[in-house]
């Protein structure tokens, strides 16, 4: 066959063709005419190193599976010499790894000093999320007054909103069926290498979104004992944001984002800006049978939340 048509079938180029021969990897037969001519067995070699070129491994560093198959092995990879090429590309990969590795902590350590320069939110230790430790509070944090800003919300029917979870899954509110559904709203949670509002500590119930989430996780399995059929956390932060939050902090629930604050627009709920953003006021619903039960506003301290509510459920039995 013309080289046109080993190319074909093998799925390479004939210039990549013409590269193996001129590496003695493929040697065809010459025509009387001088034309070469490509066999089966030209096929199969070319196969193989496309093959082993896409794991990894050098066109160059081939040769020992090439002749691996030229000895009659009915894979290219059942010698010892090929074994070895193995281990030695396997090597190669584990220092490269060990160098992108080592360059990309550099970079997150550079992300995270640029990220918060000028910031008050100061970089703690390292804690194996790039630095940032968003899980304790400041020593001293506001405390939000209660404005009765969500004093008209119990008793009212659950809105007809529908919101994706990070699990991909549309939740329709007033759907949520007769056991209890807790909702707590929050503003937006930080993470590594992604800068805080600034000032976000000196504003009253701001701060405090990701101890807030890792109380709901400490106290899951607490708060369905205590009667509460589901829990989600809610912000206007995307669901792409979400559930990089609900991997990194392992939640045992789902998220639910509302970028465009449906809920708070339909229940009136309290909000608040920053830098020209408008953001949820940290709040909490338990919505039972399409009706909101209960409301828990201001909320202080967000890391002491989900005790709060499961006290209120183990006090308040169904």
């Amino acid at each position: 066959m013309k080289i046109g048509e080993l190319a074909r079938q093998a799925d390479v180029t004939t210039k990549a063709v013409r590269y193996y021969e001129s590496l003695g990897l493929i040697t065809p037969e010459r025509l009387a005419n001088g034309y070469r001519d490509y066999g089966e067995d030209d096929v199969r070699l070319v196969q193989e190193i496309r093959t082993l070129h896409q794991l990894g491994i050098p066109v160059e560093r081939t040769r020992p599976f090439l002749e691996c198959l030229a000895a009659g092995s009915l894979h290219a990879d059942d010698c010892p010499a090929s074994l070895a090429s193995y281990r030695d590309s396997i090597d190669e990969l584990t220092e490269r790894i060990e160098a992108l590795t080592a360059r990309r902590a550099t970079l997150i350590s550079n992300l995270n000093a640029a990220a918060h320069r000028g910031s008050r939110v100061v970089p703690a230790a390292d804690t194996g999320n790039g630095g940032e430790d968003y899980v304790t509070l400041p020593a001293v944090l506001p405390r939000p007054a209660d404005d009765g800003a969500a004093d008209h919300l119990p008793g009212l029917k659950a809105p007809s909103v529908t919101l994706y979870n990070t699990a991909g899954k549309a939740i329709e509110l007033d759907a949520l069926g007769p056991r209890r559904t807790v909702i707590y709203i929050y503003p937006l949670t930080g993470r590594p290498g992604t800068d805080l509002p600034e000032g976000w500590n000196t504003i009253p119930g701001a701060r405090g979104c990701t101890p807030e989430s890792c109380g709901f996780r400490d106290h899951f399995q607490d708060l369905l004992e205590a009667g509460a059929g589901r829990v989600y956390g809610l912000s206007s932060q995307d669901t792409e944001y979400q559930h990089e939050v609900v991997e990194r902090l392992a939640l045992p629930f789902d998220m639910l984002s509302d970028p465009a604050l449906e809920l708070a627009d339909s229940l009136g709920l309290p909000t608040f800006e920053v830098d020209g953003t408008r953001l949820f006021k940290r709040l909490t619903l338990v919505i039972r049978d399409g009706e909101i039960e209960h409301a828990f506003y201001p909320i202080f301290p967000p890391n002491e939340h989900a005790q709060q509510v499961l006290t209120w459920l183990r006090t308040n039995p169904l």
